[in-house]
């Protein structure tokens, strides 16, 4: 990552920005994070200004200068941003440029082809956690529910049997797979690699989405026995297209970053040599930045050019792509001020002062702070930042393994009973056409099933590796 580390960070503050005991400091964390979570519910403020407000008001609580507060906010928000603010605008590029070429589509189409009767579930799973690499939850359920409603209507099934697969696929990639914004700022703020994060996230997310997606949609189409409802089947973008990229080069395109990090961490564990001239070159082909780089460049030929845009089409879709991320940037940058104002305080150390008398695993606690806090806010974003920096510590003396599996617990954790303060609860229920009770019964316990059946697998690799 190109960011200061968090151990770096906190290494550069003498001192904590308060000498609050133990006790002060614990109120001052609860006092912050209910704070927060009044103001998003509450008051339904944006969740940047919550967070910025949380983050001073805990400093306060803890009896910080506020000098000391705002640079410790600051200091956090800007290398937070500089860590993974160009990943999240790259992968922003990459989903564009997927969406508007009729890329997403032709995958769609291609595997639905191959697909028909008890495979239907199965594609659909298989066709989200490809769309799902690249792109954000919410893009994602955008261009998957014309595809889910079209499914379920042309083939007669029940809409949970189609639909639930899909968006178990997409809330999987979305809280255990980098490139998205959660999973990529918890590596950062761990200090985990990235590609043995990403190696073992779909370790974990292969048993997990089969189970959340397929197994139990049977259980939820039982439970809510509903159809497609004709008002919510919108044009799909390619129809307004002369052409389509290929399947073979749109999935080419969108594997691509994947395979070229998980390369650099196959080679880093197997020569491991830096001065080795192969790893040199994997080290740079293999990172976030020029993975996902890569990827955007090879996508406007295989993907913009082959649809037939021209070099103007495709400046303004990259415009495009740009404008919406804006506010996932500043909640990501906001979410770790507020994590680098937990770290100044000393709650880390607070943390691990405590944990040394329990005996709750480092895996398990990580994974338990951040349902607290999704639980709490509504946004697995929010409880994979603030989780990650409140568990940092912890993750000082762990192998590189480990590591990366408390970045999958806590990514895990903050997928925990998706209800009513989630944006993306009422995003499903309007769009499924199903109301509270149905979409509590069927999208909430998924979520709940991702989370908890994601960390069983990340503790039995635990007692593996």
């Amino acid at each position: 990552m190109t960011s200061l580390s968090v151990e770096m960070l906190a290494a550069d503050a003498v001192e904590p920005i308060t000498s609050a005991g133990n006790a002060q400091l614990g109120i001052a964390v609860l006092a912050g994070i209910a704070l927060i979570v009044l103001l998003i519910t509450k008051f339904k403020m944006h969740a940047f200004l919550a967070l910025t407000i949380g983050s001073l008001a805990l400093g306060s609580f803890a009896g910080a200068a506020p000098a000391k507060t705002i640079a410790s906010f600051t200091a956090g928000l800007g290398s937070t941003v500089a860590g993974v603010g160009v990943l999240i605008a790259l992968g922003a590029i990459l989903g564009k440029l997927l969406a508007d070429s009729g890329g997403a589509d032709q995958i769609v189409d291609t595997i639905l082809a191959k697909a028909s009767g008890r495979a239907m579930p199965w594609a659909m799973v298989l066709i989200a956690s490809i769309i799902g690499l690249p792109l954000f939850f919410e893009v994602g359920i955008v261009l998957m529910i014309p595809v889910v409603l079209l499914v379920a209507k042309r083939g007669n099934y029940s809409l949970m049997r189609i639909g639930i697969p899909a968006l178990a696929g997409l809330s999987v990639m979305h809280g255990l797979i980098p490139p998205h914004p959660g999973p990529l700022v918890a590596i950062d703020a761990l200090g985990a690699n990235l590609g043995v994060t990403l190696g073992l996230g779909v370790l974990v997310a292969i048993p997990t989405v089969i189970i959340a997606g397929p197994v139990f949609s049977r259980y939820a189409a039982r439970w809510v026995d509903i159809k497609a409802p004709e008002k919510m089947i919108p044009q799909r973008p390619s129809q307004e297209l002369d052409r389509r990229p290929s399947f073979g080069a749109t999935l080419a395109t969108i594997l691509l970053p994947v395979v070229l990090m998980l390369v650099k961490a196959l080679v880093d564990i197997v020569v491991d040599n830096p001065e080795n001239h192969v790893q040199r070159v994997t080290d740079v082909i293999g990172s976030p930045l020029i993975a996902l780089l890569a990827a955007v460049i090879v996508g406007m030929f295989t993907l913009g050019r082959a649809a037939g845009f021209t070099k103007g089409r495709l400046s303004t879709t990259v415009e495009k792509s740009l404008a919406p991320i804006a506010g996932v940037l500043l909640i990501v940058g906001a979410g770790g001020g507020f994590k680098q104002t937990l770290i100044d305080a000393g709650v880390g150390q607070m943390i691990l002062d405590f944990s040394k008398d329990w005996s709750i695993p480092a895996l398990l606690l990580g994974w338990l702070i951040a349902v607290a806090i999704r639980l709490a806010t509504g946004s697995a974003t929010v409880a994979t930042i603030s989780a990650a920096g409140l568990v940092a510590p912890l993750a000082a003396d762990m192998s590189t393994s480990q590591a990366a599996l408390l970045v999958l617990a806590v990514g895990a954790g903050s997928l925990f009973f998706s209800h009513v303060n989630d944006a993306g609860f009422w995003l499903v229920k309007e769009y499924f056409g199903m109301d509270v009770g149905q979409t509590v019964k069927t999208w909430s316990v998924m979520e709940t099933i991702i989370s908890v059946v994601s960390l069983a697998f990340i503790l039995l690799l635990s007692l593996v590796l």
